[in-house]
């Protein structure tokens, strides 16, 4: 069971060929900055249904904070159609919204809209997330 589980979290951040940057021709429903402290660790974007994650160049030249758990590779580009569980840890269940009053019925519950809203701060780690765009 774990080594499923495992195998289908793997799946989730394989690489593509394709690069997906914020300076591209395409256009970006939404970029959000990681950062702790006053380091930029990272950029979030969604972007043609596609959500990737990217380190900053300055994280890849500091070195006191390792890289994120799920995210090894700081030359790596991790992409997905899912929102990384990383990020959509800092969403809450929409259920749990519902009965705390949190959304109308009326908002949007797109990801995108929800962590913009929800995404900020989390209880399950120190960084920020801030939407930059």
């Amino acid at each position: 069971m774990i080594t499923f589980l495992y195998k289908k979290i793997l799946d989730l951040f394989k690489s593509e060929d394709q690069e997906i940057s914020p300076v591209s021709n395409q256009s970006i429903a939404a970029v959000f900055d990681l950062s702790y402290q006053d380091i930029l660790i990272g950029v979030l974007t969604y972007q043609n249904k596609v959500w990737a994650f990217e380190y900053s160049d300055q994280f890849k030249q500091q070195t006191s904070i390792k890289p994120l758990i799920g995210f090894p590779d700081i030359n790596r580009i991790y992409k997905s159609e899912e929102l990384l569980p990383f990020f959509a840890s800092r969403i809450p269940s929409i259920q749990r919204l519902k009965i705390q009053n949190m959304i109308d019925k009326d908002d949007e519950l797109d990801e995108v809209t929800l962590l913009k809203k929800f995404g900020k701060k989390s209880i399950t780690n120190p960084y920020q997330l801030i939407a930059s765009h």
